[in-house]
C-alpha cells in the first residue's frame, strides 16, 4: 500500500497522472490550512497549490540522477535568496508542501496522503487550542515623555494598578533627542479599564504621545 506507483524508475503516463493529481490535491490542502483562521495573501495561497505538483515534476525528470538533483538544490537556493523572509509559519507551510511534492515525485502518493492529514490534523488540533499564543489581554505600549523626566520607576503605581505583568522592552530618544519613546509590553487586568490607564498616563507624560494596541507578531524570520 505504501509501496512506490513509479516502478522501476519507469515513469507511466498513468503514474505521471496520478502523481500529478495527488500533488495539487495535496497542495490545495496546504492552502486551507494557511488559510484557516490566519490572514494569507491571495498569491501565497496560490503559490502553495502549485508548489507539490511543481516539485513532483522536477523529482520525475530528475529520477535518480545525482549531478541534476544537485543542480535542482542550487536552483532551490537562488529562488530562496531573491524571495522576502516570510514567518516561521509561512516558511514551515513551504516546507510541508515540498515534502508533499518530493514524496509525490517519487511515486509515495499513500504516504504523501498519510503524511498530510496527520500534521494537518496536529495543526488544527493546536491551532484551535491556541498553542503558543500570548495572554489574550497583552498589549504593546509606547509612552513618550520629556528628555528631563527619569523613566525608570516612573509608571510603576499605574502598571501595578492597571496590569498584571510590565516590561520595558527599549527606550529610544526621538525629535533630536529632546524626547524618549518608552515601549512596553504589558498585560491588562481589565481591557475595559484602558481608557483610565491612558488618562493618567497621559497626566505622567506631559500629555504627549502615547499608542497602545495588539503587539505585533515577531515569528518572522
Amino acid at each position: 500500500m505504501l509501496d512506490s506507483i513509479i516502478s522501476g524508475g519507469e515513469i507511466t503516463f498513468s503514474s505521471f497522472m496520478v502523481c500529478m493529481a495527488v500533488s495539487l490535491a495535496l497542495g490545495f490542502g496546504v492552502s486551507l490550512l494557511a488559510m484557516y483562521k490566519s490572514k494569507c495573501s491571495r498569491s501565497f495561497a496560490l503559490t502553495l497549490v502549485l508548489l507539490p505538483a511543481m516539485v513532483a515534476l522536477i523529482i520525475m525528470l530528475v529520477n535518480g540522477s545525482i549531478g541534476a538533483g544537485v543542480a535542482v538544490a542550487g536552483a532551490f537556493g537562488l529562488i530562496r535568496f531573491r524571495s522576502a523572509p516570510g514567518s516561521a509559519r509561512e516558511i514551515g507551510l513551504v516546507f510541508l508542501a515540498t515534502a508533499l511534492g518530493l514524496a509525490a515525485g517519487m511515486g509515495y502518493v499513500a504516504i504523501a496522503a498519510v503524511f498530510f492529514a496527520v500534521i494537518a490534523l496536529v495543526w488544527l488540533l493546536l491551532t484551535r487550542a491556541g498553542f503558543g499564543e500570548g495572554a489574550a489581554d497583552e498589549r504593546e505600549l509606547k509612552i513618550t515623555i520629556p528628555e528631563n523626566l527619569d523613566y525608570d520607576g516612573l509608571f510603576d503605581d499605574l502598571f501595578k494598578t492597571y496590569t498584571t505583568r510590565a516590561e520595558l522592552e527599549r527606550v529610544k530618544t526621538t525629535n533630536m533627542g529632546t524626547l524618549y519613546e518608552l515601549s512596553y509590553r504589558i498585560v491588562l487586568r481589565d481591557p475595559h479599564a484602558t481608557k483610565a490607564f491612558l488618562d493618567e498616563l497621559r497626566v505622567r507624560n506631559g500629555n504627549l504621545n502615547i499608542v497602545c494596541g495588539k503587539p505585533v507578531s515577531k515569528d518572522a524570520l
